[in-house]
């Protein structure tokens, strides 16, 4: 099969497109033949070993452990492992598998990966994991994230804080996107409340702190969550 693959730390020019071997599922793996897959500050960051810290969480000291890249996957199961309950071939998934998506296939721990609902596109499915779930961790299990509650998505428009921003609609939140005038537009289609950077005090002012219970802070595709009094 075709992948991209990288056997190397470095900028995009270490990547290469080459044909590799095809994976077998394990037990509790599926293989999924990927129809698209999506590309995230995680890749980004472990392409670079940046931070070096990465290195030594499973990246690669010297090199990548792993040759390919990509954790944001949607396509469709073409074979399952011996133990899988959920899946059988056929249906159409998408979740998040850490590494091996940008490839033809991949194998995936299938308690990572859901059925794909039929109103969205492979695209469209492969664009939610990481950033979903980044937006969700942090409102709900580190914010604690109540109904009624004033929330203010730092970064409203970006990956995290779109999802962040539908999350907290969802919780019934008082929701206030902060975002660029170029983005007003988008973010207003799926939030409530808008304000421009302008109309709003800095984080880590005594005015927003008091105006809100949860503030969450999107950088780079990772979520900061200020809980104040």
């Amino acid at each position: 099969m075709k992948a991209i693959v990288y056997t190397k730390f470095g900028p995009p020019d270490v990547l290469q497109l080459k044909e590799v071997e095809k994976p077998i599922p394990q037990d509790n793996e599926i293989l999924i033949k990927v129809h698209a897959a999506s590309a995230n500050a995680y890749d980004w960051r472990h392409l670079r070993a940046d931070p070096f810290l990465i290195r030594l969480m499973g990246a690669g000291l010297l090199k990548p452990k792993h040759r390919i890249l990509g954790a944001d996957i949607a396509g469709q199961v073409e074979a399952v492992g011996s133990n899988v309950k959920q899946f059988q071939p056929g249906d159409e998934v998408f979740g998040e598998g850490s590494y091996g998506g940008f490839a033809e296939y991949v194998c995936v721990d299938e308690n990572r990966f859901v059925l794909k609902p039929a109103n969205l596109t492979f695209e469209e499915a492969a664009a939610v994991p990481m950033a979903a779930l980044t937006a969700l961790q942090g409102l709900r299990d580190k914010g604690h994230i109540q109904a009624r509650q004033k929330v203010l998505i730092n970064g409203a428009s970006g990956g995290v804080g779109s999802f962040a921003v539908q999350i907290a609609k969802s919780f019934e939140a008082e929701v206030t996107g902060v975002c660029s005038t170029t983005k007003m537009d988008f973010v207003r289609s799926i939030v409530l409340k808008i304000s421009s950077p302008t109309r709003i005090a800095f984080k880590g002012s005594c005015l927003m702190k008091a105006m809100y219970p949860v503030i969450s802070s999107m950088f780079c595709n990772a979520c900061s969550v200020t809980l104040t009094e």
